[in-house]
């Protein structure tokens, strides 16, 4: 499994996941910045993604939906801030509505994707940072952990297909 360890942090309103990939660093980076590759691998096994929007650059927006197994559509955003192809990038990430639209009641959170090449795999460092513990603990509560380990555990059986 590509994900090697997960760290929530209450104090530092951070979750932390390294994970590392059997691919180089090029090739992980066109996952993140293809809609088409990024949906077989956004979202827990059972939620397959559809990205709306993708405009992969600083200043960008990306809009996705999750389906559950029983048809329900959950929706996310992006806004990129920073995009350093193929290191890594920053966004904000939140919840949406059918429509796509921001869920101002919802956790909303500052991300860092990092990717950095070591005898030919790729180590990832995905940090989410929080608002506060209160909205971070919201997010563990319901599953953030489990689903974003699941979803970064596809990586390397996509890349063999």
């Amino acid at each position: 499994m590509p994900v090697i360890d997960v760290t929530p942090d209450l104090d530092a309103r951070t979750i932390t996941i390294n994970a590392e990939f059997a691919a180089p660093v090029e090739r992980v980076w066109q996952i993140y910045a293809d809609p088409r590759q990024l949906e077989k691998i956004w979202g827990p096994p059972t939620y397959p993604a559809t990205f709306v929007d993708h405009e992969f650059k600083p200043g960008g927006k990306v809009t996705y939906y999750m389906t559950s197994p029983e048809g329900e559509k959950f929706g996310g955003y992006w806004k990129l801030e920073s995009v350093d192809e193929p290191h890594g990038f920053t966004f904000l990430d939140g919840f949406a509505d059918a429509d796509l639209n921001p869920l101002t009641d919802m956790p909303e959170s500052r991300n860092s994707y990092a990717f950095v090449e070591k005898d030919g795999k790729t180590v990832a460092t995905y940090i989410s940072t929080y608002d506060s513990a209160e909205a971070l603990q919201k997010v563990l509560d319901m599953g953030v952990v489990e689903g974003a380990t699941s979803a970064i555990n596809q990586i390397d059986e996509f890349l063999r297909s």
